[in-house]
């Protein structure tokens, strides 16, 4: 092994074993707290980022595979939906998450279709994931992870608004590090991809660990109890006018059969 070589290796193996711990840490949450989605959305999104970043090792090594390059490609979409997903569903709104996942679902087709019909050669130079990709693979790609990355940011943005929990902020900035500066400087300086991740994976670190503990995991659990007793109250509002609606309608017939 050459020293770039053995420097990259280890890199992926210390983020992985980070994000696996963490990714762990969000799992055993989550399965303590079923009723709180976000956790296993995110705890998910983790899980697809340890894997992705055990792919990287891999490459690493020089050992090159085009099933594998396809799988990297779309776990890297994928991760950071569905840490988006995770976030959303602090939010009230059923209708913007149905619409999401909808979204979701339609971006993932269109990755494994736009992958199965490009011939991408081999990405590893210096021992490092780089090189050009089809410009159907970058646009399906890009359609997936910059909006995901938005909402990341912005849900977290006014969590930290309500919560004023300083946590919200390392998750700010994770976010974009793990998100966007790979994919911004990675053409420049291909190795600045695995700074990104072990950078952004600390963050996460220190944002989720602390946010899915204690005082924080409980403001989880009443922003997800609040947003499940506003969609209540909506379906028994809604009943109450169609019982309403229903019984004018037999008074009007039966004025009308006198």
């Amino acid at each position: 092994m050459q020293s770039l070589e053995i420097i990259v290796f280890v890199s992926t193996i210390i983020i992985a074993v980070l994000s696996a711990l963490l990714a762990a840490f969000m799992t055993y949450k989550w399965k303590n707290n079923k009723e709180v989605k976000s956790f296993g959305f995110w705890s998910l999104g983790l899980w697809i980022f340890t894997v992705a970043v055990l792919l990287e090792s891999v490459f690493s090594l020089n050992l090159y595979n085009e099933a594998l390059i396809d799988i990297y490609l779309f776990l890297v979409v994928f991760l950071v939906e569905s840490l988006a997903m995770g976030s959303l569903c602090l939010i009230k709104s059923d209708k913007i998450k149905v619409t999401y996942l909808a979204y979701i679902l339609v971006i993932d087709v269109a990755m494994v279709v736009a992958l199965q019909a490009s011939a991408i050669k081999n990405l590893i130079i210096t021992y490092v994931v780089y090189g050009p990709l089809p410009l159907s693979v970058v646009t399906v790609s890009s359609l997936g992870t910059f909006p995901a990355a938005f909402i990341l940011i912005v849900v977290a943005a006014l969590s930290y608004r309500r919560s004023k929990n300083k946590k919200m902020l390392s998750i700010i900035a994770g976010t974009v590090v793990v998100s966007i500066a790979g994919t911004l400087y990675i053409a420049a300086i291909p190795e600045f991809l695995y700074y990104s991740e072990f950078i952004g994976i600390l963050l996460l670190w220190f944002g989720f660990f602390s946010f899915g503990h204690g005082k924080n995991a409980k403001r989880v659990k009443k922003l997800e109890r609040v947003s499940k007793r506003h969609k209540t109250a909506k379906t028994n509002k809604s009943a109450k006018y169609k019982r309403s609606s229903n019984k004018i309608n037999k008074t009007r017939k039966r004025k009308v059969r006198r």
